[in-house]
């Protein structure tokens, strides 16, 4: 038997009911819900994130959701520390970990246990961006390559964050990213992971149910979300303005536009996003998949997911 703390993994691509069946789940298996998505950890975005209301929750707890301010950048690796938090925390308490969500690289590098680079202090990097307005990109590039070719031949000049990125990372560790995603690869899984993903049997259902929940976060005030976010101060530069939805609508302040002009853009981007997210989890042969029909059938999907860990011990 492992020693590995084990974990339940609820994801798939956008509209497949991942958090309902999440919360059946933990209802019934004593768990708890750690959130596996980049934009519902941002507080004050609630209707194009799809979070669950109080009343949808049930009463189990949800944790990482609604606790990073919209002005603040939230990455990867603060996910991985503060997820692995969470596990330890819940297992404590002798309840199941149960992570829902469909950010592929925070479930994987959870899973794994990535470890990564410290970040230098606020000031390292900010010296670093002024460095690079003042120089240019070529010059940084060079700075790079004498420390870290294999990057350096990597990146283009004009890709400034990458390139103070793998600087501040060399400068703290004394490591070069390279060398770090080589000793990366050679860690053992730190979690015993059962993963299922949702998806619909036919695609066209995925993408109907997606379309309708644009048109429902449209009526829901999706506008009137983004236009309080706008003015306190969230910019496009911001990490939480890049989630799908929020992008095209702030766009559409900014420029005066309607909101009806940008409707089906953020219906055909969430249709690409929920693309490449069944792409990624394509690649992952350990994957057990759950196919809905016209809709998701949760009491199929809690005895597909018991059958499972019956076998899995």
């Amino acid at each position: 038997m492992s020693s590995r703390q084990r974990i339940i993994i609820i994801t798939g691509p956008t509209a497949t009911g991942k958090s309902n069946l999440g919360v059946m789940l933990a209802k019934e298996i004593d768990g708890e819900i750690i959130s596996a998505d980049s934009m519902q950890v941002y507080k004050n975005m609630d209707i194009g994130t799809a979070k669950l209301t109080k009343e949808e929750m049930c009463g189990v707890s949800h944790h990482l959701i609604d606790f990073i301010s919209p002005l603040d950048d939230y990455s990867v690796a603060r996910y991985v520390a503060d997820a692995a938090i969470c596990i330890s925390d819940i297992i404590k308490r002798g309840k199941q970990p149960i992570i829902v969500g469909g950010t592929g690289l925070y479930i994987d590098s959870l899973i794994k246990g990535r470890g990564f680079l410290a970040r230098g202090d606020n000031n390292l990097r900010k010296d670093l961006e002024n460095e690079f307005n003042l120089v240019g990109g070529e010059a940084m590039l060079k700075k790079l390559h004498d420390v870290d070719a294999e990057s350096a031949a990597k990146l283009h000049s004009n890709d400034k964050k990458r390139i103070v990125r793998a600087l501040e990372s060399f400068y703290t560790t004394g490591k070069t990213i390279s060398q770090h995603d080589i000793e990366s690869k050679t860690l053992l899984p730190k979690y015993d992971a059962i993963k299922f993903s949702l998806n619909f049997t036919q695609r066209d259902e995925l993408y109907s149910r997606i379309d309708k929940r644009v048109d429902n976060m449209i009526k829901s005030g999706l506008e009137n979300e983004v236009f309080a976010l706008k003015e306190m101060g969230v910019t496009c530069n911001n990490t939480s303005m890049q989630a799908i939805g929020y992008k095209e609508i702030f766009g559409a302040l900014t420029n005066g536009e309607s909101i009806q002009s940008v409707v089906e853009t953020i219906k055909m981007e969430s249709r690409r996003y929920a693309k490449r997210q069944l792409t990624w989890l394509r690649r992952d042969e350990n994957v057990m998949w759950i196919f809905w029909d016209k809709s998701p059938d949760f009491y199929y999907g809690l005895d597909r997911i018991s059958e499972h860990m019956r076998g899995a011990g």
